[in-house]
């Protein structure tokens, strides 16, 4: 699976200025070109913890909660743009690029707002990126199956699509 490399080092970078917190956020694009733009979320985990700590028995640092409003907001510009949300990002923080039981049985609830989006996993480890895996969903089960992500170079007419969603 290939991101362009402008979409991975936006999402890095918000990895990087998220810690010691996992980041969160979402990845907008169409059939032709699911990789277009990155949309950053706030991670409510930690003030979800803090108000209901049994409810919520992780904070930031171990997973995250995406702000509503945020996805909320991107969701909407996303549909009058003609595009959708393709991906979901997080990062973990000194662990590996995984998609956890937990990841899988929220990503697969019917109530859950990006039913057809894939994940995108980014791994952390002393500050630095170490690996980052895709999750689709595959066979019948449904169940998502990673992919290695290779970055590719931006091609002229996405770099100007991503120029003007700004």
């Amino acid at each position: 699976m290939t991101i362009p490399v402008l979409i991975l080092n936006e999402v890095y970078a918000h990895a990087r200025e998220s810690l010691p917190e996992e980041c969160c956020g979402l990845l907008i694009g169409c059939a032709e070109a699911p990789f277009q733009r990155a949309v950053r979320c706030r991670n409510d985990m930690t003030l979800h913890h803090r108000r209901d700590p049994k409810r919520f028995p992780r904070d930031g640092r171990e997973g995250f909660f995406m702000n509503e409003q945020d996805y909320l907001h991107a969701l909407r510009e996303a549909e009058a743009e003609g595009a959708t949300v393709t991906a979901v990002y997080h990062s973990h923080v000194d662990c590996g690029a995984y998609f956890s039981e937990m990841d899988q049985d929220f990503a697969t609830q019917p109530l859950y707002p990006f039913p057809r989006a894939d994940h995108l996993v980014v791994a952390m480890s002393g500050g630095k990126i170490i690996d980052q895996n895709l999750f689709r969903r595959e066979g019948p089960s449904g169940r998502f199956v990673g992919r290695a992500v290779a970055s590719r170079p931006a091609h002229a007419d996405e770099t100007e699509t991503r120029q003007r969603a700004r």
